[in-house]
């Protein structure tokens, strides 16, 4: 193929940034999450192959059925040795090699595992309606209390992710006279970018309003560009940079603790289900559901939708206990 064959020098260098420019394209393929969760995951298989004298890449089919083997029999929950598998398979993959995920042996004992140990995951509690308002009015008073009304607020009303929350800046947003129209220029169900509008309506109640928490966020914090949800320091000040997907998770646990609830059973996905859970509980619809969170599994949404729903079966109530 001619055309790739440079013709000085300066082609060279030309095709030497292309190649450069493409590579860095390959690397914005996957989500930053999702490139540090199969770094971490890979790294563990590569740390333990080496422990065992075995060879990482490529690795045999056998030393992929042992490492399974070893990971159940530790007690690794049937999700952790999934992502593990995806992540061994696409190391071969970018390396050019088959991969060993694929053979009889490793499927075998991956399905024995999973049929003796089990696949339902440990999941944590989602934020309903009423567990939302008392960790809203057990905020504290200052800066710190006024982020996490509005983040809590937020969070719930808009369905987002963690990633989503942290992601959005005032330039988001966009006011009318029912609330907030707020863009959401990436997530995971969105990775090319394309965008995304949510409705984040004016509450009945001023206290819980989110559109209202959050303009008294910004207000008093004197932030009119960039970053919406910061730091805040002991002393109040705010700092320049978004919060973590971490941080999300700490704001919740703190605010549940603060309510009187038990923060182990809340995490920075809680906001979410709460959502669902809640909205399915006040008898809203499915589609309409899916409208707001944006999933793109019906058979997790409808998880949530059965939780909401399950003391709202007339069986239970028709025998006259």
């Amino acid at each position: 193929m001619k055309y790739l064959v440079p013709k000085n020098e300066g082609q060279l260098a030309n095709l030497g940034e292309v190649a450069s420019r493409a590579k860095e394209y390959m690397g914005q393929a996957k989500a930053s999450n999702t490139v540090k969760a199969y770094r971490s995951d890979w790294n563990h298989f590569a740390a333990w192959c080496e422990r065992q004298g075995l060879d990482s890449l490529p690795a045999a089919p056998q030393t992929v059925a042992l490492y399974l083997t070893a990971l159940a029999e530790a007690g690794r929950k049937a999700s952790t040795l999934q992502r593990r598998l995806s992540s061994i398979s696409q190391a071969h993959q970018m390396a050019g090699h088959d991969s060993p995920t694929r053979d009889i042996q490793v499927r075998t004992v991956w399905a024995g595992i999973r049929r003796t140990k089990g696949t339902a995951q440990t999941r944590k509690a989602p934020i309903v309606i009423e567990e939302l308002r008392a960790m809203v009015e057990a905020l504290p008073d200052g800066l710190g209390g006024l982020r996490d009304r509005a983040l809590l607020l937020v969070g719930f009303i808009g369905a987002f992710r963690r990633s989503e929350l942290v992601g959005l800046d005032v330039e988001d947003f966009r006011p009318t006279s029912e609330g907030l129209v707020v863009t959401l220029r990436h997530s995971k169900t969105d990775q090319e970018g394309a965008g995304e509008e949510k409705a984040l309506p004016y509450g009945a109640n001023p206290a819980t309003c989110p559109v209202r928490a959050l303009q008294t966020w910004l207000e008093a914090a004197g932030i009119t560009e960039g970053p919406v949800f910061r730091s805040v320091n002991r002393h109040g000040q705010v700092g320049a940079t978004r919060l973590s997907d971490r941080s999300v998770a700490n704001i919740i646990k703190r605010a549940a603790e603060g309510a009187g609830l038990d923060p182990a059973l809340y995490s920075g996905h809680s906001l979410r289900a709460g959502f669902a859970t809640s909205a399915a509980r006040a008898g809203a619809e499915e589609r309409d559901i899916a409208r707001v969170t944006g999933h793109s599994s019906e058979r997790i949404l409808r998880r949530y939708i059965r939780e909401g729903k399950l003391f709202r079966n007339p069986a239970l109530y028709c025998m006259g206990l």
